[in-house]
């Protein structure tokens, strides 16, 4: 019954802030596109170099010189948790909207730049390699950031209006905050779903794609 009522309640804050929602996800896909442009920006020395430590990586891979799975959970959790926790505090803070459209951006242009590095570097074999590690947990994290995003947006506006509109003298805050908190639970719940991906699964598609 909670799983419903907190399903309809989802789909109720994406039906009411579409338009949020499509610019959140172009803003996002902008900065996964200059991710993949800088790449190209790159000068000789700085790729050879970028590429040395990654053949070494992968090399340690190979080999099974791997970070233990329980640890590569914990510091995927707390990192995605930590910038997530920090847009939501932006979303609740009104002055730091701004922010919020920076950091997504930015999201964006790692994972363009991770998978475009990958892919000029090594072709066809690159774009498998980026397909088994970078695409596994950011199915989940992707979606998780952009939520959590959209939702701040919009709780600041919400904020924004109960402020300085006079008509919205009786528009009460405490149902949206409550709201609010159970839209970051659910997105740290989407969170542990993609750190454990990224602990138990990504490795070994990494594993296999290598050899």
């Amino acid at each position: 019954m909670r799983k419903k009522i907190s399903s309809q309640i989802v789909v109720q804050h994406v039906q009411a802030n579409s338009s949020i929602y499509l610019f959140i996800i172009t803003l996002f896909l902008m900065g996964v596109i200059f991710g993949a442009i800088v790449v190209n920006s790159l000068s000789l020395t700085q790729k050879e170099d970028l590429f040395y430590y990654l053949q070494r990586f992968f090399g340690q891979v190979s080999e099974g010189q791997v970070a233990v799975s329980q640890d590569i959970f914990q510091q995927s959790f707390l990192h995605n948790v930590k910038y997530l926790g920090f847009i939501w505090i932006l979303g609740a803070s009104i002055i730091g909207l701004p922010l919020i459209f920076v950091f997504l951006f930015m999201k964006g242009v790692v994972v363009g730049f991770s998978v475009g590095f990958l892919v000029n570097q090594m072709g066809w074999k690159g774009f498998f390699i980026s397909f088994a590690t970078v695409l596994p947990q950011n199915l989940f994290i992707i979606p998780a950031f952009i939520f959590i995003a959209a939702s701040a947006v919009a709780f600041s506006l919400q904020l924004i209006r109960k402020i300085f509109i006079k008509n919205a003298a009786n528009y009460h805050i405490t149902p949206l905050f409550t709201r609010y908190v159970i839209f970051f639970i659910l997105a740290v719940g989407i969170t542990t779903v993609a750190a454990s991906v990224e602990a138990y699964i990504s490795p070994t598609l990494m594993k296999m794609v290598i050899k």
